[in-house]
Order: C-alpha cells, then structure tokens, then sequence
C-alpha cells in the first residue's frame, strides 16, 4: 500500500489499429453455429451469433461476462469479440446448439453448457444433454458440466474456475450431484441466466454480505493513531470493513498472548509503538479495549479485517517466513472477520507471455501465501474471509489480451505479478481490493479493474488514493469534467494519458454500470491526511469520496456521516 519509490512511467507512441476492434465482413454461414446465450462461459476461439450475426470471442474472460460484454450489443462488445458477418444458411437455435457446439470450436464445452440448458435429453448424452467437463475451458458460476463415473455425475460450478470437478471436495469451486431424470434442463437452464456476478461467489466468504452487497473498504493505518481511533462513533456506518494496516507476514504471535504490539503483531498503535525509547506494550486493559472496539464495529455492521504486510513489511525476507497459523492465531484473538494479503513484494520479474505460457518469478512464494492460508483457515473451521490488495497493473502484460504491455501502461515492474496467483487461487478469497492509484498519468483503474475481472469472477473493491499519491504524481479528483464519459477513452489499444477519467464520478459510474452487483470500493487510506499532509486543491477527500461512493454506488448507511480530523498522534 505504501510506495517509497517512484516509478518510471513511459509515454508510448500510438498503437495503429487494435486485434479487439470489429471487422465486418460480408456474410457468414451460421447453419451449424449456436446462440450466444448471456452467462454462458466462452473461451477463446468461440463462435456464436446474436441477432443474426456471427461472432467469434477474442477474450474468453470477458466473453463469458455477458452484459457489456454481449456481442453486437454491448457497449464493450468490441473488446470480447469480432464481427464474422450477417448469417445466411439455416441458422441454428437455442435448442440445437448442444450438438452443433461441439462442432464449432474447442470453446464448446464452457459455452454449451449453458445453451445446452434448452436441449432434450437427447443428441447430448446422459444428465440432460449437458456437455463433458475439458480442461483448458472457462466457467462461471452456475455453469453445469458432466463428469464420468459411475456414478456419472451433474457438477456445478460455483464460481470462476477452470478447475476439474472433485465430488468429493467441500471446498472446491463445483457441486456435484449424480445425474437424475430430474437433473436435466429445469436445473441447467437456471445456469444461463445465472449472472456472472454470481451469488456463489459469496460463498466463498464466510463473513460478509451476500449477493449485490457492495463493500466499502478502508484501510486504517495504524501508525500516529490510537487504538481509540477505533470508536463507531468515528468511522462512518457505510463503511463496511476496516482493515487494521498493517500485520508483519512472519508474526511470532501467540494465540491468547494479547500481544498486539508492533515488535510481535507488527501495529504500529501509539499504546504499542516501537519508540527511541524503547518498545512498548499494551497493558490487558488496552487489549481488551481493542478487542472489544473491533466488536462494537462488527456489531454496528463494519467489519474489521486484519492487514498482513504493506510496502514496509514486504521489502525484507518476511513473507518468506509466512506463518498462517500464527497469522490466524492473531486474527482470531482480535475477533477480525478476515485476513487482508498486501503482499508488495519487489523483484518478481515475469515473462509476458500468452495466458497459457504466463508465469513470474515469485509465483510460488504469494501462492504458497494464499494456499497455506486457506488451507489453515478451513482445517480449523474458522470464520474468516481471505482478500488480497491486487496491484493496479498486477493482471497486465499477457500476450494475447487488450493488456499486453503497450495497450496498456507501459513499464510498471509489478505488471503481472498477480495474475497468476488470481487466475489459480481466486476460489479462495472472498474479494479483491484492487489497488488502482499510485500508477502515474497514464495508468487508467478501468483498464485495470477489467483486467482482473477477465480472470475473477468474484467482488472486486476499486481503490481510491487520497492525494498525493506514493507514487506517479496522479491527482484523484471528485467529479468528472463536463464532456467526460465513463464508458470512453479506454481499453483503446493505445497508452494515453488517463487524467481526465481519474476522478470518483467516473470510477463509481464504471463499477455501477459495467461491474457486477457485488463490486464495491475500497479506500487508501481511512486517516491519509491525518497521518501524512493536505489534499491539494481540487483533489478528492476521504470525506467527499467516501460520502460520493455512498450516494451514488449506492451504500446502505447514512451517507451524511464523516470521518472526524482527530490529531495526529
């Protein structure tokens, strides 16, 4: 979260035309192509036709999305997919496509698992003529597949995946049920209409709100604050989760110990602060205290999450020394709903290559991370949700997509960096805070939140920089400029400067109008100018883009309340 350096941002030159730009064609034989049916999955290569139009999908991810996405129809059609041609021939329906899809391409078994929901029971084998699960494919929640037995079996996913089928797994991304009579069409036809925003997806969380509950997360910076900053009283009733910033990664915290010092938990609490006098430590008092604060939160309806690493704590060998069970132990002690990973770990070079061939050099040290995590959250049957702060650009530079580098930002030395880890693990968190600011000019959040979305199906929360920023010299404003739309200037093949689309008004109407029910916003950070400096003129506050969120998102809460200038401690 915290940058301490700055990084070198490149103008480019523009990229004459776009592989993501519609070409028309003149006609295409449709006899044997389905229906694009909207919350189908689709992967690269598919072709569908819409409104008597055939398409063939550029960006699986995106495909899949439905909404803006839909091709022809959708205001970001062009992104997902390429005009082929007005149909002639025989064009194919809904009920047929089970068997034509087969046909079409290797996409077919995510795509016609939905538009195979108006299928008999025959011409698609058993389960109601749904189709084989295949490797390789994309599917989002609600999407049914088949799996060989016996018994064979009816698996549904429940969220973004691309994992194979386990029935016998309670934490994998499918349910799975052995196919009936009764297993057929009635069940899978709810598959296509399932939105890729999912209500699965929440089921990932342990805590949190269900499907179409927005969060608003903030971070609250330990360091010049009090434990008594904590009071319901000062933090807004729209916000929904508090993250206490930060843990350290390698936390020697013992469970029961009530060390919430920053020598054992890492905060940096003034009742626990490391000073030139000496470390200090809370009394049981004040750890009661803190405990009891991050109850009245969560009884009042915002949860507390607990922050692990940061830039500070990320810049060592900590995160090598990652220790879930204490981690766990920690959170569980302070009552916290969740554990946030800011991994900001440095020097994790990746080779830019195609979605298939992507892979960076630390790769397995913040997948370890998530895993062990995960794995050590469920063997204890504990209540606790799992988030990352996803670096702005950290699902750019894959070859084959509108964010190879150059299309997008150029230069950024975290680009990639948590692809893969998302791509592989996202059915393990409950959200992702995306850490949209600290980019520079030219970076735009739009392009960067899409760029998640094309591989997570689950909330993501865009982050908002109170200015000035770590890093980039970017300025987050409140309201767009007269003339300034929320669905142009991006994701254009070309790196331009984004300035204009930097402001609240901008970002909430993306989020509103093209994210799903459940994405929401995160804020960097709950006490910014109070820890830090001022706001320059003209520049968005915690205040006025913590109450605009609220307004227009919208947020259930009172969105007159504010968050009080306490003094810096």
């Amino acid at each position: 979260m915290i940058h301490s350096f700055n990084r070198q941002l490149f103008a480019v030159a523009a990229v004459a035309g776009s592989a993501f730009l519609s070409i028309q064609a003149n006609a295409y034989d449709c006899s044997s192509t389905p229906v694009y049916s909207d919350g189908s999955a689709y992967s690269t290569g598919s072709i569908v036709q819409n409104n008597n139009v055939a398409f063939e999908c550029t960006v699986g991810g995106w495909c899949s999305q439905g909404g803006a996405y839909t091709p022809g129809t959708g205001w970001a059609s062009q992104y997902a997919w390429q005009e082929l041609g007005t149909c002639t021939g025989s064009t194919s329906s809904s009920s047929s496509s089970s068997s034509s899809s087969s046909s079409s391409s290797s996409s077919s078994s995510s795509s016609s698992s939905s538009s195979s929901s108006s299928s008999s029971s025959s011409g698609g084998g058993t389960c109601g003529g749904l189709p084989p699960w295949q490797p390789n494919s994309v599917y989002t929640g609600g999407n049914e597949v088949v799996i060989p037995g016996p018994p064979e079996m009816v698996c549904r996913a429940k969220w973004w995946t691309q994992e194979e089928p386990n029935p016998n797994s309670e934490w994998g991304a499918w349910t799975c049920d052995p196919c009936s009579g009764s297993s057929s069409s009635s069940s899978s036809s709810s598959s296509s209409s399932s939105s890729s925003s999912s209500s699965s997806t929440s089921s990932t969380s342990s805590s949190g709100g269900g499907t179409g509950t927005r969060r608003y997360v903030t971070y609250a910076s330990t360091w010049n604050t009090s434990i008594y900053d904590l009071d319901v009283n000062y933090i807004p009733n729209y916000i929904t989760n508090v993250n206490l910033a930060f843990a350290r990664p390698n936390t020697q915290y013992q469970k029961g110990s009530f060390e919430f010092d920053q020598a054992v938990a890492g905060f940096e609490f003034v009742e626990g602060a490391s000073t030139p006098n000496g470390q200090l430590k809370f009394t049981a008092a004040q750890s009661q205290d803190l405990i009891n604060n991050i109850a009245s939160l969560k009884a009042r309806g915002t949860e507390v999450w607990l922050s692990v690493g940061g830039w500070s704590y990320s810049q060592g060998s900590q995160w090598a020394s990652f220790s879930a069970p204490r981690v766990v132990d920690l959170a569980l002690d302070l009552g916290a709903s969740g554990v946030d990973i800011d991994w900001e770990s440095s020097g994790s070079q990746c080779n830019k290559g195609t979605a298939a061939t992507f892979s960076c050099s630390k790769d397995a040290e913040i997948e370890g991370i998530i895993v062990s995590l995960y794995n050590e959250i469920r063997s204890r049957g504990a209540n606790l949700g799992i988030s990352i702060a996803g670096w702005s650009t950290g699902a750019y530079y894959v070859q084959g997509t509108p964010f190879e580098e150059g299309k997008v930002q150029w230069g950024s030395p975290f680009g990639g960096t948590m692809y893969s880890v998302v791509r592989n693990h996202g059915d393990k968190l409950t959200f992702i805070n995306l850490m949209s600011y600290d980019g520079g000019t030219y970076y735009d959040p739009r392009e960067g939140f899409a760029s998640y979305r094309a591989i997570y199906n689950g909330p993501i929360n865009m982050g908002m920089e109170i200015a000035p920023e770590g890093s980039g010299g970017a300025v987050l404003t409140l309201n767009a400029a007269p003339g300034i739309e929320w669905n142009t200037g991006f994701l254009t093949g070309q790196n331009d400067i984004a300035t204009d689309y930097y402001n609240v008004e901008t970002m909430v109407e993306y989020v509103r109008q093209a994210g799903q029910p459940n994405d929401g916003f995160m804020l960097w950070q709950l006490w910014k100018q109070r820890v830090h400096q001022p706001a320059p003129a003209g520049a968005a506050t915690e205040n006025s883009a913590g109450q605009y969120v609220c307004t227009h998102l919208p947020l259930a809460g009172d969105c007159t309340q504010t968050i009080p200038n306490l003094p810096k401690l």
